[in-house]
């Protein structure tokens, strides 16, 4: 029972090779050339040059005698065909093979079949006949056929099958073009080195050119985004100097009347001045970028904002009117606050913002019909900052992105020393997180 059992297996292994060697034979691993009309008008003329060329050569040969000396003092008499029949024989050879030739590129596997069992047909005497039409049609079946497995089958078969049928009495190819057929393929060789590594060149120095424009790219666009957060952080600055101005101002009034007042005016005044000062420690290597931050005007707005506005920057104090809108723009956001909310400085509440309402933007452009969440966790010495979603389809506007949301939201915390991580959901959804370092109370 045993050995009928394994028998049955052997036998079912064998089927199922045979049927994948079948498959991997018959089905073609790349599509079919596509040829021109050029190209099939091309095949045409090389077929007929063959065939008129060959004909020639057969017709010109019925009845000759060859004498050939091989080795040396052995004289061999070699017969061509002759008569009508031994003609018509070698006429049809030889339009058999060249006329193939027509088809050489799209159907090169049955073209090397007919071409070498002419080849094989074709009598010692006169293999030239149909040879260099054999040659053309083992050219073009490694060339061109789509059937790869069947073309490394059949190529080694055939010329095996046509190597081994010559004798050393009556060659192929006449003694005096030997040197030319040897040194022809070569040149042909070095040729098509030289021209692959000019190509190959040529294509590293594309990749070079163009991975430098994409370098060029990405700084121009970081030093974009920093310049806009400079103006921004720019106008944090001047809107707490506004204030310690008002608060000075208003001191100095009331100083001699209600010194309490004054008293507290002051403070406000330091307030106002040390978060200025934090404002500007931050900002500072930014505005060192050449080019971009040095010199620019105290009222400048290359975007076309008014100098008089000195309204501070929006913060996390206003989370509920930002998620307010997106609401009504049609995505279900819920806001969670988490930890004790102090009072942030106004660089680090408004990167904060920039976070949440970037990622509800692409939330609502990239993922319509989905639900987001937002978080705000304060801690003692980090804030943290997430924007989930649960996936959806992409919007209306989903292809406008430029791609440079992230980029932008990565520099603004850098600049603070947060960090930003942003990709997909293993659930499904997208998740962006903010992480920024936070003094001590």
């Amino acid at each position: 029972m045993n050995v009928r059992t394994t028998a049955a297996r052997l036998r079912g292994l064998a089927r199922d090779a045979v049927r994948d060697a079948v498959r991997d034979v018959t089905v073609p691993t790349g599509p079919p050339p596509r040829l021109s009309r050029r190209a099939r008008h091309a095949d045409l003329v090389l077929a007929l040059f063959f065939g008129v060329v060959t004909v020639h050569y057969g017709i010109d040969n019925i009845g000759v005698v060859v004498l050939r000396e091989s080795p040396p003092g052995v004289v061999h008499v070699l017969a061509r065909p002759s008569g009508f029949a031994g003609g018509a024989w070698m006429v049809s050879l030889a339009v058999v093979a060249s006329g193939a030739l027509a088809f050489r590129r799209r159907l090169p596997l049955a073209v090397l079949c007919v071409v070498t069992a002419a080849t094989l047909a074709t009598p010692q005497s006169v293999l030239r006949l149909t040879f260099y039409a054999y040659v053309l049609a083992v050219y073009s079946a490694a060339v061109y056929s789509p059937y790869r497995a069947a073309t490394l089958v059949a190529l080694p078969v055939s010329v095996v099958l046509v190597g081994t049928s010559g004798n050393a009495v009556t060659p192929i190819v006449p003694n005096e073009y030997i040197a030319l057929l040897v040194l022809v393929p070569m040149a042909m060789a070095a040729v098509g080195v030289r021209t692959w590594k000019l190509r190959t060149d040529e294509s590293r120095t594309r990749i070079s050119a163009l991975e430098r424009e994409q370098a060029e790219a990405l700084r121009r666009a970081v030093a974009h985004e920093r310049a806009r957060i400079a103006r921004e952080l720019h106008d944090v600055v001047t809107h707490n100097v506004s204030v310690m101005i008002i608060q000075a101002g208003a001191a100095r009034t009331v100083m001699k009347t209600s010194p309490e007042q004054a008293g507290e005016a002051l403070l406000a005044v330091e307030a106002s001045g040390r978060s200025a000062m934090t404002e500007l420690r931050h900002v500072m290597g930014l505005l060192t970028m050449a080019g971009e931050g040095e010199g620019r005007d105290a009222e400048a707005e290359p975007d076309g904002a008014p100098e008089e506005d000195l309204a501070p920057q929006p913060g996390l104090g206003q989370l509920d009117a930002l998620v307010g809108r997106v609401r009504d723009a049609g995505l279900p956001v819920a806001l969670t606050v988490t930890g004790a909310p102090r009072e942030l400085p106004s660089g680090i509440g408004l990167a904060a913002y920039r976070v949440v309402q970037e990622a509800l933007t692409n939330a609502v452009k990239h993922a319509a019909g989905a639900t987001a969440a937002v978080t705000v966790a304060y801690g003692p010495d980090l804030l943290r900052v997430e924007v989930t979603d649960t996936g959806g389809r992409p919007g209306p506007g989903a292809a406008g992105g430029n791609g440079r949301g992230l980029i932008g939201l990565r520099e603004r915390l850098a600049v603070y020393g947060g960090t930003l991580a942003a990709g997909a959901r293993p659930a499904g959804g997208y998740r962006v997180e903010a992480l920024i370092p936070l003094e001590a109370p």
